[in-house]
């Protein structure tokens, strides 16, 4: 048989051919950027770090596994410069109880090994690396010549910080500030004699840059310092209210320091790296309407996101069967009202000024997402939904117990039959009454707040807006223990329909 002979591959060629298998192979289970480490190394494993993100973890919890590759992702990015660490508390509840965990994943921060604080920055791979950087680096970047003109550059807003003198008393002040806000906004600082001449002829200043990329002609492209001191409250007060300008891009990033207002969001196919144009095509004509509304005295915070980041938004303003390149608009107020303009949005802007006006005029009717009204609804656990939530719970003759819960939950599903006996034994009981509300088809009213299945709450007769969370058991004696604590009368309970079994005649003496 005829054997073929493998001739040997010049070095140069064996290394590449080396190199592109390494690339195509798998790459071994330690190769990940992440750094887990247990009880045996956790002390040990962060000893030596000067700053470090730690999430705990279970390999079930599906936050996780979602929180996972942006985890990863952003691990890479930083890698040599911020270390990520995981710990699976599943097999290391040593050194989950020793930080408190209780909820999955729990992201903290460590510096030199010792617990700094929770992380509650962006979970996406971006926001990690961003926040991080600012973790890592001084509060304020010193700048000067190209290093000034790329920290003014960049995508997020730049807070700077002029000083002919350093370490003065404006300067400490500026750097106090600049620390205590680093989590969210970016700082720098010069004393470079042109940059000073260009930008603060006085000699001593502040002045807030807004991303090249959201320049308009409604407003200016950077913002000055006018109060003449330099107070870290003062800055504080000057930088938040003048950070995003008339109409931000909000991102999963940035929407925590921009929700929680009276807030109008203009949603569509926002992306200022494929399409800045466009971008800022139908922003500019928010910002139009905007302008006028605000100049003429009116108060209100305006956005635009991008509808598919923001698609269980949409979805809560009943605007998800929305098509097309055109923005769908929404209100949502601080106190969570919310208001949907029904129009399309014209290119004139007419429709947006309509929408507006209507809204500063107390004209427009409250969007609520809510199942139909049940037309039978004598059963013992009665059914609410949005449209029926201030008759059945806020009726101020009634206590009420409400389950808030979601169809897939499993504790809901476990709860129900108790639920529905606790009910049956106070069917007879005309000042209680026990309730359920799907909390995913149905808006939840404030000031109840639901974050997890079931969430239940007791709102008492005549003081219906302090409704109380109930954190007792789930067992039909515990809610009848706990009625029997909070209701305004004593509980009418019926009786099982078993026969109570006669005492015993005493015996007599003999």
């Amino acid at each position: 048989m005829e054997r073929t002979t493998l001739l040997p591959l010049p070095p140069p060629v064996a290394l590449l051919v080396l190199l592109v298998l390494a690339a195509l192979g798998p790459r071994p289970g330690g190769a990940s950027d992440v750094l887990e480490l247990s009880d045996d190394d956790f002390e040990s494993g962060l000893a030596d770090r000067n700053l470090a993100l730690v999430e705990f973890y279970a390999p079930w919890c599906g936050h996780c596994k979602r929180l996972a590759p942006e985890y990863e992702s952003a691990a890479t990015r930083l890698k040599g410069i911020v270390p990520l660490v995981k710990v699976d508390c599943t097999a290391n509840s040593n050194t989950c109880n020793k930080y408190g965990v209780s909820g999955y994943p729990t992201l903290k921060i460590f510096r030199n090994g010792e617990e700094s604080g929770t992380y509650d920055g962006p979970r996406t791979a971006d926001g990690i690396v961003t926040h991080l950087k600012k973790q890592a680096g001084p509060a304020s970047v010193a700048l000067r010549g190209e290093v000034f003109e790329k920290f003014i550059s960049e995508k997020d807003s730049a807070v700077v910080g002029f000083f002919k003198e350093l370490f003065g008393d404006a300067h400490s002040e500026f750097m106090k500030a600049a620390s205590t806000l680093r989590d969210n906004y970016r700082f720098g600082h010069t004393s470079d004699e042109e940059l000073i001449r260009k930008y603060e002829p006085d000699g001593e200043g502040i002045i807030l840059f807004r991303p090249p990329h959201l320049a308009n002609k409604f407003e200016e492209s950077s913002v000055r310092y006018t109060e003449d001191k330099i107070t870290t409250g003062k800055v504080k007060k000057f930088i938040q209210e003048n950070i995003f300008g008339i109409c931000p891009h909000m991102t999963e990033d940035n929407k925590e320091l921009i929700q929680g207002k009276d807030l109008l969001v203009a949603y569509y196919d926002v992306d200022y790296e494929k399409n800045p144009k466009g971008s800022n095509y139908w922003r500019n004509r928010v910002m139009k309407v905007a302008r006028s509304f605000l100049d003429a005295g009116h108060t209100l915070n305006f956005a635009v996101a991008n509808q598919k980041t923001f698609s269980h938004e949409i979805s809560e303003f009943g605007l998800e069967s929305t098509t097309g390149d055109i923005p769908v608009v929404a209100i949502r107020t601080a106190k969570g009202e919310k208001y949907v303009m029904q129009e399309e949005f014209s290119r004139d802007g007419k429709v947006l000024e309509r929408f507006l006006q209507d809204y500063f005029d107390g004209n427009l009717k409250r969007y609520l997402k809510s199942e139909p009204i049940p037309e039978n609804n004598d059963g013992p656990v009665k059914v609410v939904v949005a449209e029926n939530f201030d008759e059945l719970v806020n009726d101020g003759s009634k206590d009420v117990l409400v389950e808030f819960y979601a169809p897939w939950c499993g504790h809901c599903k476990n709860l129900e039959p108790k639920y529905k006996e606790l009910a049956e034994k106070l069917s007879k009981d005309p000042n209680v009454v026990i309730a359920k509300m799907d909390a995913t088809a149905n808006d939840v009213p404030s000031p109840y707040e639901v974050r997890g299945f079931p969430t239940i709450y007791f709102a008492p007769a005549g003081s219906k807006q302090s409704p109380k969370k109930y954190e007792g058991g789930r067992e039909v004696s515990d809610f009848i223990n706990y009625l029997k604590r909070e209701a305004t009368y004593p509980p009418v309970l019926q009786e099982d329909g078993k026969p109570k079994k006669k005492k015993a005649a005493p015996k007599e003496d003999l």
